[in-house]
C-alpha cells in the first residue's frame, strides 16, 4: 500500500518517548509521506517545530503558521520569524491557519487579522496554505475568497466537516479537501456523505494525530500509521478498494506539491 498522511502534528509532546519507533511504524503500514504541521498545541513560541522534526526525513514535509487558537499570541517579531522559515525547503505550506468559533476564545476580531496577515505572507512566500475551520464557514470562507482565490496557490481543508457547497466553494478555489479520522465516528454520517460526492482526485487522507484517533481506538493516540483506515472507511463509502483510495489521495498530494517523488523538492524563489 502507497498513502500519505497529509496532517500530522508529529513535534507533539505525546512522541517524545517513541518518535522514532512511531514513523517506524507509518513506514510498515505503507505510508510514503507525511506532512508536519508546524502550529497546534505548540504555539507561536515554537514555529519551527516541525522543521526540527523533518529535517531528520527525507519523507517527511513541513508547514509553518499560527492556529487561530493561538491568534492573541501572534507579536511581531512572530511574523518575522514565519517569513524567514518560509525559505526553508523543508516547508511546503504554510498553516494550519484559519478561524475557530468552537470556543469563545479568542473572539474573532483577534482571529481574523491574524488569519489576514498570514495570508499575506503566504501569498509572498508563494506557499499553498492549510485550514483550519471550525463553526466559522462563512466567515473563513469569505475571507478566503477575497483575499486568497486570486493568488492562485490554493490550499488544504484539513479535517474538513463542512457542508458539500463548502467543499465545493473550496474546490472552486483550487482546494484539496482531506479527511481525518473522525470521518470513522457513527455520528459523522454528513462527512461521509461529503467524502463520497467529491470527485476523487480532489480529496486527501490525513490522521491529525496525536489527536482524533479511528473510532476502534478512540481515548488512545492517535498516529501516522492509522491513516489507513481513514482511506478504509472513504473506500468504504465510495464503493471502492482501500488500496485505491490509498494510491490515489497519494497522487493528489503528490500532484498539489509538485513533487514527482519523495524527495525535498528544489523550491524556487
Amino acid at each position: 500500500m502507497e498513502i500519505i498522511d497529509s496532517h500530522a502534528h508529529l513535534e507533539s509532546e505525546d512522541f517524545d518517548a517513541d518518535r522514532v519507533e512511531m514513523l517506524g511504524r507509518a513506514r510498515a503500514a505503507g505510508v510514503q509521506a507525511v506532512l508536519a504541521i508546524g502550529s497546534g498545541g505548540s504555539g507561536p513560541d515554537r514555529l519551527d517545530a516541525a522543521i526540527t522534526v523533518a529535517q531528520g526525513y527525507d519523507w517527511i514535509y513541513a508547514t509553518i503558521g499560527i492556529h487561530p487558537q493561538h491568534a492573541a499570541e501572534a507579536q511581531e517579531p512572530h511574523y518575522a520569524q514565519l517569513d524567514d522559515l518560509a525559505k526553508n525547503p523543508k516547508v511546503i505550506a504554510w498553516g494550519e491557519m484559519g478561524l475557530d468559533y468552537h470556543y469563545e476564545e479568542p473572539p474573532s476580531e483577534i482571529q481574523q487579522p491574524v488569519f489576514r496577515r498570514q495570508l499575506q505572507q503566504a501569498r509572498a512566500a508563494k506557499l499553498p496554505i492549510v485550514i483550519h475551520c471550525r463553526d466559522a464557514w462563512d466567515d473563513c470562507l469569505a475571507i478566503l475568497e477575497k483575499d486568497w482565490a486570486p493568488s492562485g496557490l490554493g490550499g488544504i481543508f484539513h479535517c474538513f466537516t463542512g457542508t458539500l457547497r463548502e467543499a465545493q466553494r473550496g474546490l472552486e478555489m483550487g482546494f484539496l479537501i482531506s479527511f481525518a479520522a473522525n470521518v470513522t465516528y457513527p455520528n459523522s454520517q454528513p462527512m461521509r456523505d461529503v467524502a463520497r460526492d467529491l470527485p476523487l482526485d480532489q480529496i486527501l487522507t490525513e490522521t491529525d494525530s496525536p489527536f482524533l484517533s479511528p473510532q476502534g481506538r478512540r481515548g488512545k493516540r492517535n498516529e501516522p500509521a492509522h491513516v489507513v483506515e481513514v482511506a478504509q472507511t472513504l473506500a468504504n463509502v465510495r464503493n471502492l478498494g482501500r488500496e485505491e483510495v490509498a494510491a490515489a489521495t497519494a497522487a493528489n498530494f503528490r500532484r498539489f506539491f509538485r513533487l514527482g517523488g519523495l524527495e525535498i523538492p528544489a523550491r524556487p524563489r
